[in-house]
């Protein structure tokens, strides 16, 4: 059903890209939106590797809202690692793309705790974290992107 990566030589194992989605700080997410368009935005996120999913928070209305309510298909990119090696004169990057289709979590215990979770990821404490979802908790929603498939690739930039 998914596309394999066509040049091999480029590919990185899972455990690679797994590790890429746990050390980046966003990616950007494609949906289907309106009138057929691509709609791609960056975004905060947290990957749970266990569970296999990638958790953002986002408002209670507008284009994110709706496409996912149309068409819960989704495609997440992140991509960084770049290094220079001293055999080449141009950097190689790393990216790891995911398919997956999303959902809203419900409100309560679970959605709270992946929200502070994925605070914790970009705050410097917890009781700034605690402090925020108590401020502003109820005006967001997180997010749950159930992954399907993911592959991952290095490629040089030249």
């Amino acid at each position: 059903m998914f596309r394999e990566i066509r040049k091999k030589k480029n590919e990185i194992n899972i455990a690679m890209a797994k590790l890429l989605l746990e050390s980046s700080r966003r990616g950007v997410l494609a949906v289907n939106g309106d009138d057929g368009y691509p709609y791609a935005i960056p975004i905060n996120y947290v990957y749970d590797g266990e569970a296999q999913r990638i958790c953002f928070h986002g408002a209670k209305i507008g284009h994110k809202v709706d496409a996912l309510r149309a068409c819960d298909k989704v495609c997440f990119t992140v991509f960084g690692n770049e290094t220079v090696r001293t055999e080449s004169w141009a950097p190689f990057m790393q990216s790891v793309v995911v398919f997956g289709r999303c959902h809203l979590m419900e409100a309560g215990p679970e959605a709270t705790g992946r929200l502070k979770q994925l605070a914790m990821k970009y705050y410097p404490s917890e009781q700034l974290v605690d402090e925020e979802i108590t401020q502003s908790g109820k005006a967001v929603q997180v997010f749950e992107i159930e992954i399907e498939h993911m592959s991952g690739k290095e490629v040089q930039e030249r």
